[in-house]
């Protein structure tokens, strides 16, 4: 039986093919024999109770200088129910237009598409918040927006991090020392002087041997992580603030932790899920649009997108 696929990204004609999941995913599907086809969120419209969206056909070719072909001149309009599956993998911002993007997603799901991540999942599971589930794996939190808290939580622990629930890729991500001078104003530009909820967390140490990235997929914890490493000088670990990719073996201690989160995330329909570890520690839970995956790929010669890709046709013909 054929499938067919329809990928909610950015714009594909500005992602870095060589470093870019779902560039990697849409390769497999192709090599699969899947139909692809490509909008983005602003495409998808609802009109008399039925998600559609307004698409293209496109074929994609592992060539840095010429990495897809439109196959349609002009979009086409298609009921979302059509499709066998629909990959979200907009990358965030988290802001009203994704949760509206969301909304339409499960419809469509209610009309037949299998969507990946679920939708309603999407929503609940906030990368940064979502880590409050699994508290016996997580360093000390707070999430607050009042300035006296998170100033209190700063004398405890003397050495922390603040961040917001909406950020990605180590954007607006601080550390606050005893006695930083810069504090006050860090909180208030965080939480837009109360307004907004902001996360901090007891700075961990071990930051410096890197920020690993492990993906789980359908509920399998794939046995190796990309650390990402921060330049010197530099806390943030995030390839998109200049750290450094290097692939290594998962320990036992961090599959153990994976192991341990995985259940859950199948439970919720997050089959493709980046997981961010330091130390002992998990820091946030990606669900959006995970990446790393490539680097590993290349790295160890292992076909991870295949794996989504098997469940996905699972699925399918269970149905």
């Amino acid at each position: 039986m054929s499938h067919s696929v329809l990928i909610v990204m950015d714009p594909i004609e500005s992602i870095k093919t060589q470093k870019d999941t779902t560039f990697g995913l849409m390769l497999e599907a192709q090599q699969r024999g899947w139909e692809l086809h490509y909008c983005q969120p602003q495409d998808l419209f609802l009109e008399e109770g039925k998600v559609h969206a307004a698409h293209q056909r496109v074929s994609v070719e592992d060539n840095p200088d010429d990495w897809f072909q439109f196959l349609d001149t002009k979009q086409l309009l298609t009921d979302c129910g059509q499709f066998s599956a629909i990959l979200m993998r907009k990358d965030p911002p988290f802001d009203m237009n994704y949760i509206y993007s969301t909304y339409l997603l499960e419809l469509a799901q209610q009309q037949g598409a299998l969507v990946v991540n679920d939708p309603a999942s999407l929503r609940d599971c906030n990368e940064k918040l979502f880590t409050a589930w699994f508290p016996e794996y997580t360093p000390k939190t707070l999430v607050s927006a009042n300035a006296s808290r998170l100033k209190a939580f700063a004398q405890q622990y003397q050495d922390i991090i603040l961040k917001p629930l909406d950020g990605m890729g180590g954007a607006s991500i601080f550390r606050a020392r005893q006695g930083d001078p810069n504090l006050s104003v860090i909180i208030e530009t965080l939480t837009d002087h109360g307004k907004n909820l902001a996360m901090a967390q007891q700075f961990i140490p071990e930051i410096t041997a890197g920020d690993k990235r492990i993906l789980v997929v359908n509920g399998e914890v794939i046995p190796y992580t990309l650390a990402r490493i921060p330049q010197q000088g530099e806390t943030r670990g995030n390839l998109a603030a200049g750290g450094s990719g290097v692939p290594m073996l998962i320990t036992e201690d961090e599959k153990q932790i994976a192991e341990a989160i995985a259940p859950e995330l199948l439970k919720r329909g997050l089959l493709f899920v980046g997981l961010d570890v330091i130390g002992h520690y998990v820091t946030e839970i990606n669900v959006t649009s995970p990446t790393c995956m490539r680097e590993l790929e290349n790295e160890y010669h292992i076909n991870i997108a295949g794996k989504l890709f098997s469940a996905l046709e699972q699925q399918l013909g269970n149905i």
